[in-house]
């Protein structure tokens, strides 16, 4: 029978701590006697034991013992400040430590019963200590108040450990802790999730069946994924798809079961029939094996289990920890075994172990969790060991696939050196195609050509017979779509950058670059003979030159050729340091670094291209192909270049031919908004050309289009510009500033605001003079009459200080024929120094003249009625104009009606019929109409 120190023991391995109430105890019962009726004992070892028996126990030779037990107590009873020598009996006590002795009295009393009457058994050992447990437990909850905090937070912690008890351990062997694959685990995961579909099939529930088969899928694909090494998909998830297959096709033929389908579970059966049919696409060879043997047989069961040992075996030997280099250090797992299988040895790389890791890579892309710097790294590696020009284009092509993925975002441009990079690996293809005209590459192939055609069983490709002649390769690639999507890279860049930083100028250099690309990608589409994708390039062309005028145009020729020189240069010299390299290297040494070959396709000179003198003669050169060859789009793209090109060289006459041949302003509502904003880019252009020109009028036209409602930035593309009244909507605001142009792009806003403004005030003076009775009479310009009204309700007009205050400053002045302030104001306008100083000069001078015909006719309209006659020679020296060009203005008035005068030639002087009524008899003859109106 297990002693109270032994159960004290117990109860102090459980947590239970009795420490404190045995002190508490001993300084009040220490003088009590061992006898008494309701008094507690308290045994050397700390335990409480039953009221009395263990003093009756004791023979008259232990005395000096209890003394000395006693004494022993009473130093630390002083150490806690009790009182010695005090009796006191359990009623004495609180009523709450009666009701904890009685308690830890009652657990050592039961406790000891059964420890008595489980001596023959062991077993029973763990009941009375888990009796104890619960016992003890409901003691210490009860004592927690007495103990501190740190004590209960202790004791809650030790508790979990008490829940535990000796009986678990020493129950049996048999329930060990077994440890696990994570293969064993995924494996165990999708046999439940196949086994889960059958309790489905019973059932007729196509619902959960749909949702079952989903996860049973996704958890495959984490099952391979965990399995690398193992391509054999398991027998018992084929298993599934037969019986799948078997009960979808019984359902379908049960037509009469089919009908009292419920409509969702109609729609769950027929969609699950064809995507049943879809996914059993890849495993047809499975399928088709395990119906011709649904049973597997006791060899086949015990092969597989043979490799499964052997590959946990191999994953073992895998898994061994090994030392790494200092070179290894950094790199993920994917690296280090990519390393341990090529870079080791380039020269043993075959043609099948390059196909199969680029597979690999493939299939990875896009997956969380992958590396996709690293991706790029090992496909550039695998271009440089290809075996054949077709297998590296191949390589080449997801190498650029790849590079292009490293931006995900939409929002963000991708990394200059990576568009740089890619610029380059689109230059190697090229080469290496305009080198082999064998090998041809598009989005469309013939399948029968292609090289995989050409491979043995081993995965290894044939070698030719003597004699016979290279045959053609078809390679799987859409060359014309990585320009376009380079193209926008380069766009997105310039729209992100700073354009007031050198890094703008520097990118601004890679449109050079990109152009040089384009160039060569002519040269391979006229070889194949491909007029759409030639079309599209060319289009992509134009759109880069277009905006360039003559003299930054033949800067940018310039730098062209100093780029390509430059570039030319450091090909040869890298060339030189590699073969170099090769030289040098010690193939004996183990430690040397390892120099990859040289292929014959990777030796080959990259394209050199040429640019026209001028953007007139380049433009006309794209554009003749691109009529010729392109789509309904890409010709009106073109047609719209070719119109700002000709405007922004001054030919207005041209560029508006072209625009009203094409119709282009009748259609443009129905395309996209890259050409919507094209075309108003072009029609902005062409107002600038006539107002250069001195068509005012046609310049009007032109412009007034882009202003009649006021969001000029954003139909230009050149800023975002906010409503009044209206929500702020951040998709549509994000939409907007993803097609904004690049700053060396725009149109100077100021230029073209001053222009549109000028030529309002031109046309609407001299129709504000000839209607100036008439307040609803024709309106030339409604924006520069509102910005009169607006400055009429003023009371205080400062000078001016933007270019809508200075036209209208200058339209009153004009109006009153005070030409010379009016011209003040319009000189003073500092948009002019955005004009070439050849065109500026003639430019102003034209403007001058306008402004000075204008002020004289509209002098002669406003104040024809105080005047019965005007000399020539006055009008001559009051605007500074010549006889003939005054004598035309004035007989154009007459001739029109406008005027109301005519010529005298002796006295070269004119002289007015005041036919027109004055302003109080135009007011008279309003109020007759309305009183006789009012009559009636």
């Amino acid at each position: 029978m297990p002693t109270v120190a032994q159960l004290r023991a117990q109860l102090k391995a459980r947590g239970l701590r009795t420490d404190g109430l045995k002190r508490e105890l001993e300084a009040r019962l220490a003088a009590a006697p061992p006898g008494a009726g309701r008094g507690t004992a308290i045994d050397d070892g700390g335990a409480i034991g039953a009221p009395g028996r263990e003093g009756m126990e004791e023979d008259a030779s232990d005395e000096s013992e209890r003394e000395e037990e006693e004494q022993d107590q009473d130093s630390e009873q002083q150490g806690e400040g009790s009182d010695d020598g005090e009796e006191l009996d359990i009623e004495d006590l609180p009523p709450k430590l009666q009701l904890k002795l009685l308690k830890h009295t009652k657990a050592l009393e039961k406790a000891r019963g059964e420890a008595d009457d489980s001596d023959s058994d062991e077993d029973s050992d763990s009941d009375s200590d888990s009796e104890l447990e619960s016992s003890s437990e409901e003691e210490f909850e009860s004592g927690s108040e007495l103990e501190s905090s740190e004590e209960e937070s202790s004791s809650d912690d030790e508790a979990n450990t008490f829940l535990a008890s000796d009986s678990d351990d020493s129950s049996s062997d048999d329930d060990r802790r077994v440890v696990r694959s994570a293969k064993d685990k995924r494996f165990d995961q999708l046999r439940a999730a196949c086994d889960a579909l059958t309790p489905m099939t019973k059932n007729n529930d196509w619902i959960a069946l749909l949702g079952g088969f989903d996860k049973m899928n996704t958890q495959l694909d984490k099952t391979m994924r965990v399995v690398q090494g193992q391509k054999k998909t398991p027998r018992f998830y084929i298993k599934t798809l037969v019986m799948l297959e078997d009960f979808l096709a019984a359902t379908m033929a049960n037509k009469e079961a089919k009908k009292k389908m419920s409509s969702t579970n109609s729609k769950a059966l027929n969609a699950m029939r064809q995507r049943l049919k879809k996914h059993n696409v890849g495993y047809e060879a499975d399928i088709a094996t395990f119906r011709e043997n649904p049973v597997a047989t006791d060899d086949e069961e015990s092969e597989s289990e043979s490799e499964e040992e052997s590959e946990d075996e191999n994953v073992d030997e895998e898994e061994e920890p090994e030392v790494e280099d200092e070179a290894d250090k950094g790199k993920s797992k994917s690296q280090k075994a990519f390393d341990k299988e090529f870079t080791k040895d380039p020269k043993k790389v075959t043609y099948a172990m390059v196909m199969a890791k680029l597979a690999e890579i493939s299939a990875s892309r896009g997956k969380k969790g992958v590396d996709r710097q690293e991706q790029v790294d090992q496909l550039s590696y695998l271009a440089r060991v290809a075996k054949t020009p077709a297998q590296a284009l191949e390589v080449m092509t997801a190498v650029v696939s790849a590079q292009f993925d490293l931006t995900p975002s939409m929002a963000t441009h991708m990394p200059v050196e990576v568009w740089r990079s890619c610029v380059a690996n689109l230059h190697q293809i090229f080469a290496i195609l305009a080198a082999y005209p064998k090998i041809k590459m598009s989005d469309s192939i013939d399948e029968s050509l292609q090289e995989k055609h050409r491979l043995d069983d081993d995965g290894e490709l044939k070698p030719l017979e003597e004699g016979a002649e290279e045959p053609e390769v078809h390679v799987s690639g859409n060359l014309v779509s990585f320009l376009e999507r380079l193209d926008d890279e380069l766009f997105k860049s310039l729209q992100c950058i700073d354009p007031h930083t050198v890094q703008y100028m520097d990118r601004l250099r890679d449109e050079l670059v990109y152009i040089s690309l384009a160039q060569a990608s002519m040269a391979y589409c006229k070889t194949v003979e491909d007029g759409r994708a030639l079309a599209r390039v060319l289009v992509r062309v134009l759109e880069h030159i277009y905006y360039k005028t003559d003299a930054v145009y033949s800067a940018t020729v310039r730098i062209h050729v100093e780029m390509t020189k430059k570039a030319r240069e450091e090909a040869a010299a890298a060339k030189e340091e590699a073969m170099k390299a090769a030289e040098g290297a010690d193939e004996t040494d183990p430690d040397a670094p390892v120099v990859l070959p040289e292929p014959e396709w990777f030796k080959v000179d990259m394209l050199e291209t040429t640019m026209p003198e001028t953007v007139s003669a380049f433009a006309k050169q794209l554009a003749a192909t691109i009529y010729k060859l392109g789509d309904e789009r890409t010709k009106a793209r073109c047609m719209l270049c070719e119109i700002y090109s000709k405007a922004l060289a001054g030919d207005f006459h041209r560029a508006r031919d072209l625009l009203l041949m094409s119709h282009m302003q009748e259609s443009v509502q129905h395309m996209d908004v890259a050409t919507q904003i094209l075309f108003n880019r072009a029609i902005a252009q062409l107002g600038l050309s006539a107002f250069h020109a001195g068509l005012i009028r046609e310049a009007h036209s032109c412009l007034s289009e882009l202003y009649i409602g006021g969001r000029v930035k954003e139909l230009l593309a050149q800023g975002v510009q906010l409503q009044r009244f209206h929500e702020r909507d951040p998709e549509r605001e994000k939409l907007e500033r993803r097609r904004q142009m690049p700053f060396h792009m725009h149109i100077n806003l100021e230029l073209l605001e001053a222009v549109h403004l000028i030529c309002a005030m031109l046309l609407e003076v001299a129709n504000m003079a000839i209607h100036s009775h008439d307040l609803r009479g024709k309106l030339f310009s409604k924006p520069l009459r509102r910005l009169l009204d607006i400055n009429s309700r003023q009371p205080f007009t400062g000078p001016p200080e933007n270019v809508r205050d200075h036209a209208v400053v200058a339209t009153l002045a004009l109006a009153k024929g005070d030409w010379q302030t009016a011209l003040d104001m319009l000189l003073g306008l500092s948009a002019w120094n955005l004009v070439p100083e050849g065109q500026r000069e003639k430019t102003l001078s034209m403007l001058q003249a306008k402004v000075k015909e204008e002020a004289l006719r509209t002098y002669l309209l406003t104040y024809a009625t105080h005047y019965s006659s005007l000399s020539l020679e006055q009008l001559c020296s009051m605007f500074e104009l010549s006889e003939q060009t005054c004598h035309a203005l004035v007989s154009k008035a007459m001739l029109s009606g406008e005027l109301h005068a005519s010529w005298d030639q002796p006295t070269r002087s004119i002289v007015m019929h005041n036919i027109e009524p004055t302003r109080l008899q135009r007011m008279a003859l309003q109020l007759s109409e309305k009183v006789h109106r009012h009559a009636q």
